[in-house]
């Protein structure tokens, strides 16, 4: 018996889930996070889940029958957000000094006169240049002095620096110098985490190649603690296996590789939720999809076409831009745990201020106060009132009604209303970050399916939906723990960058062949490294197009074969194509030129892989245990709804709004005028049911009516 085990880290709970390769069977656990020590609850959350399996007596060697082992961390971004990195220092290009501080010298919010900057990850006395040159072409003007490098390597050793940065002009073309300053550091600052920008990020654009490579170093000894410790910690533990990292690109690698290149895991844990989500859903029969990950915190979304999720070269974190391999995922400060306030102007808000995992929401009775859009969902009866996590987490309905009662009074709204009020709001806001990644890409929503995920997820889904006129919404059968599942679905993947600008003409044929040659052999060698068969490898190729003076790239995917004319003018019609989608326009008389190369190297992993099951029927009522009294805004009032047991449900089951299913690791919402079907996988997809109209279906359902309890 083997098993292979998932653990992902988000800010309220670490979700943990172990596959077994035989029966095929998942298992997931929660536990509460442990921000003080991310790994004890990486540790304790793995230990108890196998306790569940085998048994307390038989769990101290089980261990060992893990064949696969993958984590997803927030370790890196939480110490960039919250400024608890490492003392950073720079060692830059004569001139270049101030870069870091000046950027692209654009107000990031125009008519905010009092906007604050990010505060520089490297102090200004820790920047230090050096005279040296390369050119624009990669040619040496003025070359670099060891001596003072090394004078500069001194004076960072002297102000304690704990990690340092290289970053020269046009090092992506001719790396020598930084080279040269890397084995200078090496002698002079034993036990320092270097950063090289070359090695980093071999891409134009200096500032976001600056603000990335003092990011690496900024989290890289955080990081390397991190993971260091708990790879040992695991080790003691009895894992046998090298434990594997999630990264920003939807891909895995080694503790060791990303205890070096940490700017690459940013979006580590959310970007397997992406992969599991399009994996699940292209197994139902479904390609086109917009994700939704909804936790304690925040909410993810992002958007697959084909099966596949699109990617990105980089985001803005934090007012910092980080330029790395990664899925395009946009994150809302939106979450469970989000915390409803008023604004000066009298207007309810939500987030991005959050109860987090310790104290969290009000009902968890460790001290907060503010009502939490976890808060509402309890008010409203949409969560259990009693107990979350299938009961084994109590909590006090009465503190949550006393938070949303109090901040009801200062908008002199009822409580329900006010409740209300918190879920439309947290609503919009996360329509608005779909919009981003949808719309604005020259993509209708309406023409994609909605899967939610993360505990939080499948409560907001079917709202959401409808705010984006979206008919269809998926949730997969362990919501609350895709991020982990997801861990055990992805591949291993290696990134491949460089910059050459060159025209996309005829002409250019022998630099495009020599360019992804050089880079497909970088990529062959980490096959080799990672003993990877030949039949498990698999190459891709994308550039960065635009016109002639354009700024700005569009990645393209191009063909793996032989550069020849009818190669390069595909490249050309792609790149007019996606112009023409992303903006609305193209222009076919232009010049197009290619700015950076990308080959995406990916090995095939084994994968959880789900049996399905024999179709039983429409008849649900065996699922249903009790009924709950719900506040539905389309009726207005609270009114009796079923609850149904998720794990109970069987494929051909359908649920007919409104309905509340519940499961261990989150709720779902059914609303009136929908029906949630559960196909062949146990996913539940749910639709508008036939014929029917949400207002008109509450209007005429007296069992829906017929009220219990309270109103207001």
């Amino acid at each position: 018996m083997s098993w292979r085990v998932g653990v992902d880290t988000g800010g309220t709970f670490t979700d943990v889930c172990l596959y077994d390769d035989e029966s095929k069977a998942i298992v997931v656990g929660k536990i509460s996070s442990t921000p003080a020590d991310p790994g004890r609850a990486v540790r304790d959350g793995v230990s108890a889940l196998i306790a569940r399996v085998v048994g307390a007596d038989e769990a101290g060697g089980a261990m060992g029958r893990i064949d696969y082992f993958a984590h997803g961390t927030t370790v890196a971004t939480n110490a960039l957000l919250q400024g608890r990195g490492a003392r950073t220092g720079l060692i830059t290009s004569a001139g270049f000094r101030d870069l870091l501080e000046l950027g692209r010298q654009r107000r990031p919010k125009l008519y905010d006169l009092e906007a604050q900057k990010p505060v520089a990850l490297a102090p200004r006395d820790l920047r230090i240049e050096v005279a040296e040159r390369v050119r624009y072409d990669g040619t040496v003007d003025t070359p670099l002095d060891l001596e003072e490098v090394r004078a500069a390597a001194v004076s960072l050793r002297e102000a304690g620096v704990e990690a340092v940065s290289v970053c020269f002009l046009y090092s992506y073309l001719n790396p020598a110098h930084e080279s040269a300053v890397r084995a200078v550091l090496e002698e002079e600052l034993p036990g320092v985490f270097l950063s090289i920008s070359h090695e980093v990020l071999p891409e134009f654009r200096e500032y976001e190649r600056l603000s990335t490579v003092i990011i690496n170093s900024f989290i890289g000894p955080v990081m390397e603690g991190y993971l260091s410790r708990l790879r040992h910690g695991l080790a003691a533990d009895g894992l046998r296996v090298e434990p594997k990292v999630t990264q920003s690109n939807g891909g895995v690698m080694s503790f060791v590789t990303a205890e070096k290149m940490p700017v690459r895991t940013v979006l580590s844990g959310p970007s397997t939720g992406v992969v599991g989500a399009a994996r699940l859903s292209a197994q139902s029969g479904i390609d086109d999809i917009i994700t939704f990950d909804m936790g304690g915190t925040s909410s993810d979304v992002a958007l697959v076409t084909d099966a596949r999720p699109t990617s990105a070269t980089g985001m803005d974190l934090d007012g910092r831009p980080v330029r790395a391999p990664m899925l395009d995922i946009n994150t809302v400060g939106a979450g469970g745990g989000s915390i409803a306030w008023i604004d000066d102007g009298g207007h309810l808000k939500v987030g991005p201020q959050s109860a987090g995992a310790d104290p969290g929401p009000a009902c968890y009775g460790r001290g907060t106060t503010e009502p939490t859009v976890t808060d509402a969902n309890v008010v409203l009866g949409i969560l259990n009132q009693e107990s979350l996590l299938g009961g084994a987490m109590p909590i006090d309905a009465s503190l949550s009604f006393a938070a949303v009662e109090r901040l009801g009074a200062r908008l002199g709204m009822s409580t329900l209303d006010t409740a209300q009020g918190i879920i439309s709001v947290v609503t919009a806001n996360m329509a608005r970050a779909i919009r981003v990644i949808s719309v604005q890409r020259g993509y209708d929503p309406a023409d994609y399916a909605l899967v939610a995920f993360g505990g939080a997820g499948p409560l907001h889904s079917a709202r959401l939906a409808h705010e984006l006129g979206m008919e269809r919404t998926i949730i997969p059968q362990r919501p609350g723990a895709l991020s982990a599942l997801g861990m055990l679905m992805t591949d291993l993947r290696s990134d491949y960058t460089r910059t050459s600008i060159t025209l996309v003409a005829p002409e250019q044929i022998p630099v495009f062949a020599s360019t992804f040659d050089a880079l497909s052999a970088q990529a062959r060698d980490w096959f080799d490294a990672e003993g990877l068969a030949e039949g498990d490898r698999s190459l891709r190729w994308v550039l960065d197009v635009r016109y002639v003076g354009q700024n700005y790239e569009i990645g393209v995917e191009v063909p793996v074969e032989e550069v020849t004319e009818e190669w390069i003018a595909l490249v050309a019609a792609r790149f007019h194509s996606a112009h023409e989608k992303r903006y609305g326009y193209s222009t076919t008389s232009e010049r197009v030129e290619a700015a950076t190369f990308r080959v995406e190297a990916i090995g095939d992993a084994p994968q959880a892989a789900f049996p399905r099951e024999p179709i039983v029927g429409a008849d649900a009522t065996a699922a249903v245990i009790g009924d709950r009294d719900v506040y539905l805004p389309e009726a207005g009032r609270r009114v009796s709804v079923p609850l149904y047991a998720r794990d109970e449900l069987r494929a051909g089951n359908i649920v007919t709004g409104p309905a509340v299913i519940e499961q261990y690791d989150t709720t779902a919402l059914v609303l009136p005028g929908e029906e949630a079907v559960v196909d062949e996988y146990l996913m539940i997809v749910t639709r508008p049911s036939r014929g029917s109209d949400p207002s008109v279906a509450v209007a005429s359902d007296e069992r829906i009516l017929s009220t219990k309890g309270q109103s207001e």
